[in-house]
């Protein structure tokens, strides 16, 4: 089980990236525990995670600025086998984007962007697209200390030209 320090930058779907900002107890329906306390950047919101079992509520470490490269990878080559019925595409894609993990969702992106170059996206496959570049973008602009702007930018240069 990873311990997290005050500090560190961590993502708890589908809130974002936040900040472990304090470890304390709390009493909760009548028991008491000890909680992380994320703290979400620009927000004045803050969740409350249990040291014991974070990841019952999928809180993990943000991406390492090492592992940047990878994601920008998989953003331009990543293919993933999805479901050609609508439905359980649909499916897929939201259980992929609420997981949270950024190699399945970039890996996702790949996917759907190559298929918006090759034949167009219907719109709910658009809006998943939408939702797994802003997830990406969100989580690289806080590790890296960019804009979100800027962090678009890495996904344009990473794409070049691969599909053109």
């Amino acid at each position: 089980m990873k311990e997290f320090r005050l500090g560190d930058k961590v993502v708890l779907p589908p809130y974002g990236v936040g900040v472990v900002s304090s470890i304390e107890k709390r009493v909760i329906a009548g028991s008491k525990k000890v909680y992380y306390q994320v703290d979400f950047p620009g927000t004045r919101s803050k969740a409350f995670v249990p040291v014991e079992s974070p990841q019952a509520t999928r809180l993990r470490p943000a991406l390492s600025k090492r592992q940047i490269p990878e994601v920008l990878n998989l953003l331009r080559e990543g293919r993933l086998l999805l479901p050609r019925q609508w439905a359980a595409r649909h499916r897929k894609t939201t259980e992929i984007l609420a997981e949270g993990d950024p190699h399945r969702i970039a890996t996702l992106a790949g996917q759907l962007r190559a298929w918006e170059y090759e034949r167009g996206l219907p719109d709910l496959d658009r809006q998943a697209f939408r939702r797994a570049m802003h997830l990406l973008a969100e989580e690289i602009s806080q590790v890296k200390e960019i804009t979100l702007e800027a962090a678009r930018k890495l996904f344009e240069e990473a794409w070049g030209d691969t599909l053109n």
